[in-house]
């Protein structure tokens, strides 16, 4: 790997903590990252996945001040999590290569259109409140798991319906539900990325450098959800990854 490479991958890691952490879109960063240096898009996914166990690691040590008091309510979505991941890492090893790259411009254009349709975090957390009172609903764990599993696949966009089914689901406003999607998360990345440590090839000399660039954006995260509204920051995104479907879906059906 080159030096330029080298360096690309930090500022993507960095981009993608940033914008994993606020607004759970590291994929869309990375991901494209990781192909622009010659992987092929299993091994990309793999990699990516591996090295964004770091953002969670930034995001969730600069978090501690929002997930006080939020213990009770952690267990069992972080095992929703675990348990989805895992799922999702098995489904990916045993899905074929071309078939996986036919499918990766659908699910990048999917999670574009559902940032871009997503609604503000503030009503949805106004709505959940309505909805149930102080309790979560039953339903939260369920739907965290699912959520879970298509992160342990994928995860392009994973965070942004995990941190509306969270928004939706306690009540509670941005920065105590982005911590808790930053935690579940980074529960099912992690062990979503132990599998694929063990049982697939990971691109070690990509993954060190984003890596890096992720604790570094993980940490910042958390700090900057705190005082920077992210409605301008999604649709960017998610025009992006629109743009970016297209390219890969020209080269994935060609």
């Amino acid at each position: 790997m080159s030096v330029v490479e080298w360096l690309l991958l930090v500022l993507a890691g960095v981009g993608a903590g940033l914008t994993g952490s606020i607004a759970g879109l590291a994929s869309l960063v990375s991901y494209p990252a990781l192909l622009a240096t010659g992987l092929p898009p299993v091994t990309a996914n793999v990699t990516n996945t591996v090295a964004l166990v770091l953002t969670s690691v930034g995001s969730v040590s600069a978090s501690r001040p929002e997930l006080a008091g939020q213990g009770r309510r952690l267990v069992p979505l972080a095992l929703a999590g675990v348990l989805g991941g895992a799922g999702g890492a098995a489904l990916l090893l045993v899905t074929p290569a071309e078939a996986f790259e036919r499918l990766v411009p659908v699910l990048i254009g999917a999670a574009a259109v559902a940032i871009l349709l997503q609604r503000p975090p503030r009503e949805l957390a106004a709505e959940g409140r309505r909805a149930h009172g102080p309790r979560d609903p039953w339903w939260l764990v369920a739907a965290t798991g699912a959520v879970a599993v298509y992160g342990g696949y994928f995860g392009a966009a994973a965070g942004v319906l995990l941190l509306a089914l969270v928004l939706l689901g306690t009540g509670e406003g941005l920065p105590r539900s982005n911590a808790v999607k930053n935690v579940v998360l980074g529960s099912a990345n992690a062990v979503a990325a132990l599998g694929f440590v063990l049982l697939s090839p990971v691109a070690w000399s990509a993954a060190l450098p984003l890596a890096l660039g992720c604790l570094v954006g993980g940490r910042l995260g958390p700090r900057v959800v705190r005082r920077v509204p992210q409605t301008a920051l999604r649709r960017l995104i998610a025009l992006a990854g629109l743009a970016l479907a297209a390219v890969l879906a020209v080269d994935a059906y060609r």
